[in-house]
C-alpha cells in the first residue's frame, strides 16, 4: 500500500510502498476514501523539516536542553547520532481520515462499516476505537474527511461554553476558524470573525457571522466594541496561527468583564497581567479533540470515560460533529479548495504554499479494486543475497529505537545476513529496512516464523511480547536472539524452557545480557580470575527518571524497570562472581505523596553459592552529573571501580593501574559478535541456557517482590 512520510531532517516528502499494518485487539483496520490535509498543522511540520538544524533548535529551546544534558553524561559523538538518529525518523502526515472498515477488533465496528478517524494519510490505517467514529449514511465521504479537524474548534466552543445570544469573536480564519464559525452559529451565537485574507472573510459571511477584514485596516477593537453593543464580547475563540503575542492582547482588549478566552491555534503568549487583570478574564488552552487526548487509558487501551461524568471525549465530539453534518448545520462544501488522487500527493503539498488553500482532500483508488494488495503484510525492499548454510540469516521482530540504532547495526557488523524486519505499523519496518539492506519488510510476524531462508530471529518488541515470539520462533526451528527481558512472569519463563529443552541444544538462545561483553568488563573477569576468595559487589545505576505513564512502567507490558533494565546488573554480578545465585533480598523506596512510581528506587542485594554478595543501587532520582553506572569490585584487598563503562580504575590492584577507552563500550557489538559466529561456526551459545533461566528467574522474583 501507499502512505504520506515526511522526513524531519531534509523536510522530504515522500509517497512510501509500506505493508498493511497488523491488527490488535481494540483497532480497526480500514480502507481510506479520503483523507483532509492540515493546511496548518502538516505545513508546520514541512516548514519544521525543510529548516536549518540551528533553526529546528531556535524552534525547540527544551529539546535543546535534553541533548545538552545527555552531551554530559553520554558524550558528544553519541548524543549528535542519537539526535540524527531522531530526525531520520519518518513521520505518517496525516490526521483526518474517512475509509471503510477491513478488519474489526472492537466491539461495535464491522467490516464495511463507514468510519471517520485520526488515521495517516495512507491506503489502509489501523487507529484505536476510541478514536473511530461511524458515518451517518447521509453524510459523504469528502465531508466527513474534516470529522477530527472539525473536533478540534468544537472542543475550544466547550471550554468557552457559549450561551444562547452571547458575541463570540473568532481569530484565525483557517479551516478550524470557519468550522467554529459555523458550529457558533449553529449554537445561536452572534460571530465576528477576524483575518487578513479577505476571501476567507467573505466566507465568513456567508457562513453568517460579522468581519473584521485586517487587510483593509480595519480596526478589531473599534467593530468588537460595536458588535457588543459597547458592552465588550463574552468570548474570544483564537484558531490563528502566529508568534505575535497581538491576538492575545487584543482578545483580552475585545472581551467583557470576566470574558472568557480560549487559545486553539498556536500563537505569542507573553500575557499582559494589565489586560486580565481589571477584567478578570479568563484563558485556557484547548487540548486537541477533546477529553481522552494523549490519555493512553482511553486512546490505546480503548478505555472509555463514564458520559456521567465526562459528555463528551474525543469520540463523542466526532460524533456530534457528524450528527450536524447529517442535519446540514454544518457544511463542508464551500470550504475544498483542492482535490488530488493520492499518487499525487507530492503535488498536494506543494499546494500549502498557495495562499488561497483551505480544504486540501487526498482521494483514495476503491478498495475494491486493490483489496488483495492493499492488505499485503510484506514489502519488498532490495534483492534478496544467496545464502550458505552457515551464514546466520536474520530477521527481526521490532524496529523501535533500540534495534534501529543498535541492534541492526551489531549484527549487520558480526557478518548477519539481513533477511526481514517486522514492525507493527509498516513506516519504521520499510524506513529502516532500507537503510539497513533487509530485503523484506513485513508486518505479519508468521511470514518469519515460516520462511525457510530465515534461520534466526531476533526478538526486540515490546516485553509482554518476548517470550510468546521466542518460543514460536523456536518451535519454527529458529536460532533466537531475546532482548532483554526473557519473559515478564514465572509461568512464561516455564513454558519457554519447555520449548527450549525440546530442541535438544539444536538451536541457540541467546539474550541481550550485553554488559557482560564490555571489554572493561572482560579485563575484570581477567583480573578477578585470579583470586579465590570471595567478592563483594556495589553496582550503581543512575537510571533517571521515566515518566510512570510510559509503556515500560506497565507491569503488563514493559514489567517495570527493575525487569526491564536492572536485569542486566543481576546478570553482570552474575558474570563477574561466577558462582550460581543462592538468594536475594530487595527493598524499594516507600510510598509516598508526590512520588508516583517507587520500584524504581530500589536496593537488591544478591548471594552466591561461593559466598560472594553485592549490591545493585537502581535509582531513577539521581542527578545526571553522577555517571549513570558504576561497578566496584572489592576483592584480594584491593578495588576495581568501572565508570560508564568507559574508565576502569585500580585501587591497589597487583599488576594494574587502571585503562581508560576513548568512547564507552557497552558490549553490544561483542555480543552480538559472539551469537552470530556461534552460529556460522558451530560454537556453544555465548551465555549458557542455564545461566540465561537462572538469571531471568532471580529478576522476575526480584521485580514481583519489590511490586509487592
Amino acid at each position: 500500500m501507499k502512505q504520506i512520510l515526511q522526513n524531519l531532517g531534509n523536510g522530504e516528502t515522500s509517497l512510501a510502498d509500506v505493508p498493511c499494518p497488523q491488527n490488535k485487539a481494540g483497532h480497526l483496520i480500514i480502507a481510506s476514501s479520503q483523507t483532509l490535509v492540515s493546511a496548518g498543522t502538516e505545513r508546520m511540520l514541512v516548514d519544521f523539516g525543510k529548516a536549518s538544524m540551528l533553526e529546528k533548535a531556535r524552534q525547540q529551546p527544551d529539546k535543546v536542553k535534553m541533548v545538552l544534558d545527555k552531551v554530559r553524561t553520554d558524550g558528544l559523538m553519541p548524543t549528535i547520532d542519537a539526535v540524527r538518529s531522531k530526525l531520520d525518523q519518518p513521520l505518517p502526515l496525516g490526521y483526518c481520515n474517512a475509509g471503510v472498515v477491513l478488519e474489526s477488533a472492537a466491539p461495535g465496528f464491522e467490516p464495511g462499516d463507514r468510519v471517520v478517524s485520526n488515521g495517516n494519510h495512507a491506503e489502509v490505517v489501523r487507529v484505536p476505537q476510541n478514536l473511530c467514529a461511524k458515518i451517518p449514511d447521509n453524510v459523504d465521504d469528502e465531508s466527513a474527511a474534516f470529522t477530527v479537524l472539525a473536533s478540534i474548534g468544537l472542543q475550544g466552543i466547550r471550554l468557552v461554553q457559549p450561551t444562547l445570544g452571547e458575541c463570540v469573536v473568532v481569530t484565525g480564519l483557517g479551516l478550524i476558524g470557519l468550522v467554529t464559525v459555523q458550529l457558533l452559529r449553529a449554537q445561536g451565537c452572534r460571530v465576528l470573525g477576524i483575518d487578513f485574507d479577505s476571501s476567507r472573510c467573505a466566507l465568513a459571511r456567508e457562513f453568517g457571522a460579522e468581519t473584521v477584514d485586517l487587510s483593509k485596516g480595519e480596526n478589531p477593537i473599534d467593530i468588537a466594541a460595536a458588535f457588543s453593543r459597547g458592552r465588550g464580547v463574552d468570548a474570544v475563540i483564537i484558531t490563528a496561527a502566529t508568534k505575535s503575542n497581538e491576538p492575545v492582547h487584543q482578545a483580552a482588549l475585545m472581551c467583557r468583564k470576566r470574558g472568557r478566552i480560549v487559545l486553539v491555534g498556536v500563537v505569542g503568549l507573553e500575557l499582559s497581567r494589565a489586560d486580565f487583570y481589571e477584567k478578570e478574564l479568563s484563558f485556557q488552552v484547548s487540548c486537541s479533540y477533546g477529553p481522552g487526548r494523549y490519555d493512553q487509558e482511553y486512546e490505546g487501551k480503548g478505555r472509555d470515560y463514564p458520559i456521567g461524568f465526562v459528555r463528551w471525549t474525543e469520540q463523542r465530539n466526532f460524533e456530534a460533529v457528524l450528527d450536524m453534518m447529517a442535519s446540514g448545520a454544518l457544511d463542508m462544501k464551500p470550504l475544498i479548495t483542492h482535490r488530488y488522487a493520492l499518487e499525487n500527493a507530492v503535488e498536494a503539498y506543494q499546494a500549502l504554499s498557495d495562499p488561497s488553500a483551505l480544504g486540501i482532500l487526498l482521494v483514495y483508488p476503491e478498495a475494491g479494486q486493490t483489496g488483495a494488495e492493499l492488505q499485503s503484510r510484506k514489502v519488498a525492499l532490495n534483492q534478496a543475497g544467496s545464502y550458505l548454510p552457515a551464514d546466520a540469516v536474520c530477521a527481526f521482530l521490532g524496529a523501535g529505537n533500540y534495534a534501529s540504532r543498535v541492534l541492526i547495526p551489531c549484527f549487520k557488523a558480526a557478518g548477519a545476513k539481513l533477511h526481514s524486519l517486522a514492525s507493527s505499523g509498516g513506516v519504521s519496518g520499510v524506513h529502516h529496512g532500507k537503510k539497513h539492506e533487509f530485503a523484506h519488510a513485513v508486518t505479519d510476524e508468521a511470514e518469519v516464523y515460516g520462511d525457510p531462508a530465515v534461520n534466526t530471529v531476533v526478538i526486540a518488541t515490546q516485553h509482554n511480547l518476548h517470550a510468546q515470539q521466542a518460543s514460536a520462533a523456536l518451535q519454527a526451528g529458529k536460532h533466537v536472539f531475546v532482548e532483554k527481558p526473557l519473559a515478564l512472569t514465572l509461568e512464561e519463563l516455564d513454558e519457554l524452557q519447555a520449548v527450549y529443552d525440546r530442541t535438544k541444544g539444536k538451536q541457540h538462545l541467546m539474550i541481550g545480557f550485553n554488559r557482560r561483553f564490555a571489554p572493561l568488563v572482560q579485563q575484570m573477569k581477567q583480573l578477578l580470575a585470579a583470586g579465590k576468595q570471595p567478592k563483594s559487589f556495589i553496582m550503581t545505576m543512575n537510571a533517571g527518571a521515566i515518566p510512570s505513564g510510559h509503556w515500560t512502567q506497565d507491569a503488563v507490558v514493559g514489567g517495570g524497570r527493575i525487569l526491564g533494565e536492572a536485569c542486566h546488573y543481576i546478570d553482570l554480578m552474575r558474570f563477574l562472581a561466577g558462582s550460581k545465585i543462592t538468594g536475594f533480598t530487595a527493598t524499594r523506596m516507600g510510598n509516598v505523596p508526590g512520588v508516583e512510581v517507587c520500584e524504581d528506587k530500589a536496593s537488591i542485594t544478591l548471594t552466591f553459592a561461593d559466598g560472594s554478595f553485592g549490591t545493585i543501587l537502581y535509582l531513577a532520582n539521581g542527578g545526571k552529573s553522577f555517571p549513570k553506572e558504576r561497578i566496584e569490585v572489592f576483592a584480594n584487598d584491593a578495588v576495581l571501580q568501572l565508570d560508564n563503562f568507559k574508565a576502569l580504575r585500580s585501587y591497589g590492584w597487583p599488576g594494574f593501574k587502571g585503562k581508560k577507552l576513548l568512547s564507552q563500550d557497552k558490549g553490544q557489538d561483542a555480543c552480538a559478535a559472539a551469537f552470530v559466529q556461534a552460529i556460522q561456526q558451530g560454537k556453544p551459545t555465548p551465555i549458557p541456557a542455564d545461566e540465561i533461566f537462572e538469571v531471568s528467574r532471580v529478576s522476575v522474583q526480584v521485580a514481583q517482590s519489590l511490586r509487592g
